[in-house]
């Protein structure tokens, strides 16, 4: 029983030395830089008056099942988040990162071991002995080991983010190909519909050639029409094998057909008339800019491990328990046994080792500064990016809308005076050209006005949802 008390003694003091030294580092005060980039949004006519509105709701507290209200796209994207494995590597990562951090954390409360050992010697002499020891436990008088702990907690912090940064980006990944799809699809039709109207029309020019009404000229002329429409279908088709294969990949898994996109969503979201808010509330909210400042963090962090390393570091090797001749007399009284053996290393000379990890930890820091700057820089960057086009892209698409009617208006007047024979066949090919670029224009515009809701949405950090 005494030797009981002698090891909990030992054990309590112990714990108190680490429960008054923790905390404790050598590392710089931290301050967060300042955001440099300017107070509010660019102005001018690419931007919308409303940009600088406050925001009733964050963008990044709308959860991506509020933002997508299609029901496919829902779909796919809980597939992705089920399957995808830049996601599930990122998991992954959080995981080890949560492990270092525990490792570091052991660190600051002493090791106890408890050994057991019997010798044997000739068959005349034995040797049994119990114990409870500390193995190389540190004292952290200077908070080196508090600062390698903080490190890792910053580094586990980081990974947390980028697992966000991650999910937001599968998830805008995910509308996008989704969107260029049903895009392409719209296009393979306009080319199928366009190709099936120009054989038509060569077979009926084929016929006025043969009985001599039409030239060979008009003839060859709708011929490279034809040809150049088979062509688009070729190209077209193509492209929707090729956005198919790309969606598999993103979703990670074969996706059923009744999921695949037909054609662009007029209504892709709920949420109309996106506006940000100020940079300062929403740019410094962004996981990537958070997982900048955790690393930066930790960087700061590493300096007070390097400062300590100029210090004495005190290192205890102890043990206590019970030693006897005989099993039955290991636990009676005078039988305790112990050890107690701290080592000091002092620093004296080491050409100048330590002064250049403490300069190398330095430079960390200031190279995370640059880095959580840059990242406030490009985010801010690509939210202005997105608000220009934003503040266009609904008179690009009016005016896209014009010019289709006017070019199909155009064609209809243009074959009426061939068939008057008022005007050549060029007149009509011309038009027709005219129409289908127009037609082709129109489907990019409106995949462009939809890829800039998902932008805005992705770059103002939403997209985030903690699954269960």
């Amino acid at each position: 029983m005494n030797q009981i008390k002698r090891m909990t003694t030992v054990l309590c003091v112990l714990l108190g030395l680490w429960i008054g030294l923790a905390g404790c580092t050598m590392a710089p005060t931290y301050s967060q830089p300042a955001a440099p980039v300017p107070a509010n949004w660019p102005n001018g006519p690419s931007y919308q008056a409303e940009a600088a509105k406050p925001l009733q709701k964050p963008m990044a507290d709308i959860s991506w099942q509020e933002f997508y209200q299609d029901d496919k796209l829902q779909k796919l994207i809980a597939l992705a988040l089920d399957n995808n494995r830049n996601l599930r590597i990122a998991a992954l990562n959080i995981e080890k990162s949560q492990a270092q951090y525990r490792i570091q954390r052991a660190n600051l409360i002493p090791e106890l071991d408890a050994t057991a050992s019997a010798n044997n010697q000739a068959a005349v002499n034995h040797q049994y002995s119990v114990g409870l020891g500390v193995s190389a436990y540190e004292l952290d008088l200077f908070g080196r080991v508090q600062s390698l702990k903080d490190q890792a907690l910053e580094q586990y912090l980081a990974t947390e983010q980028a697992q966000r940064t991650v999910q937001i980006s599968l998830v805008a990944e995910v509308a996008t190909t989704a969107l260029n799809l049903a895009a392409d699809r719209e296009r393979l039709k306009l080319a199928q519909e366009t190709l099936k109207t120009q054989q038509s029309t060569f077979q009926m020019m084929q016929r006025r050639f043969e009985v001599g009404a039409s030239s060979e000229l008009d003839l060859r002329q709708i011929q490279t029409q034809v040809d150049t429409a088979r062509g688009d279908v070729a190209r077209a088709t193509s492209l929707v094998a090729q956005d198919e294969n790309n969606l598999t990949l993103i979703v990670g898994r074969q996706v059923p057909a009744e999921l695949l996109p037909q054609a662009l969503s007029e209504n892709l979201t709920a949420v109309q008339d996106i506006a940000p808010g100020l940079p300062s509330a929403v740019l410094l909210q962004r996981p990537d800019v958070l997982q900048a400042e955790n690393l930066l963090k930790g960087f700061n962090a590493n300096i007070g491990a390097a400062r300590a390393a100029f210090f004495p570091r005190i290192t205890l090797v102890s043990s206590i328990g019970a030693s006897s001749d005989e099993l039955s007399g290991l636990f009676k009284s005078g039988s305790g046994a112990w050890t107690f053996a701290p080592q000091i290393v002092l620093p004296i000379f080491d050409a100048g080792a330590r002064s250049a990890q403490l300069k190398v930890a330095e430079m960390d820091r200031d190279i995370a500064v640059a880095q959580y700057e840059k990242a406030i820089q490009t985010a801010f960057r690509e939210v202005a990016d997105a608000l220009a086009q934003q503040g266009t892209i609904d008179e690009q698409l009016a005016a896209q809308q014009s010019l289709v009617k006017a070019t199909g208006t155009r064609y209809i007047l243009s074959q009426t005076r061939y068939d008057k024979g008022i005007d050549s066949y060029l007149n009509v090919l011309d038009a027709q050209r005219s129409l289908y670029s127009a037609q082709q224009g129109l489907i990019a515009t409106r995949l462009t006005r939809l890829v800039n809701q998902v932008t805005l949405y992705k770059v103002l950090g939403g997209g985030w949802e903690k699954r269960t």
